[in-house]
């Protein structure tokens, strides 16, 4: 129960829950993007321009675990993302230079263990590349600002696009939207 404004409130456990967790996400995505902008000079929610960094000033700034994935295209295991099963409103921006690149509605339950979208916010969020490692035929997103590796799209994902882009985690920074916030407080 809590007591608000002279009122005693029953509030549900799952509601409780998905407050508590929301808030969480709030407050360690705020922490997140005040250290990147913090130690990174590239990072911006709202310049679109590409920039050309060399890998050499990225491993000055970035976290080891993040560079080792959108630097140099390594892969979080399966199922140990911290967006794989996030379902809230609100955004996903490239953790390395803050561009624009998924809204959550647009994010599905693909049960591959990645974080899944059917379609980035616009055209030039992304860039693609072909990928041929691992002796695999793949197609390679990467960020359209600063080319740094999101995961791999296929062909295997829902309407209207039917594409999968199965992204990185370590690679993404979600912003809840703020109304969504809001309803919850």
């Amino acid at each position: 129960m809590i007591h608000k404004k002279g009122k005693d409130m029953k509030v549900s456990n799952s509601n409780s829950v998905a407050t508590v967790l929301l808030l969480l996400a709030v407050v360690v995505t705020i922490g997140t993007v005040q250290a990147q902008s913090k130690n990174n000079p590239y990072y911006s929610r709202t310049d679109t321009k590409k920039i050309k960094v060399s890998n050499t000033e990225w491993k000055k700034i970035l976290p080891a675990d993040l560079y080792a994935v959108a630097r140099e295209g390594a892969t979080e295991r399966a199922f140990t993302g911290k967006y794989t099963d996030l379902d809230a409103p609100g955004t996903y921006y490239c953790a390395v230079c803050g561009n624009q690149l998924f809204r959550a509605d647009a994010k599905f339950a693909s049960t591959c263990g990645w974080p899944s979208f059917y379609e980035p916010v616009r055209k030039k969020s992304v860039i693609y590349l072909q990928d041929h490692s691992h002796g695999m035929e793949r197609t390679e997103v990467q960020c359209g600002r600063c080319e740094s590796h999101l995961g791999h799209i296929f062909d295997d994902g829902p309407e209207p696009t039917g594409k999968r882009y199965c992204m990185n985690s370590i690679s993404l920074d979600f912003e809840p939207d703020a109304k969504a916030v809001a309803q919850k407080k």
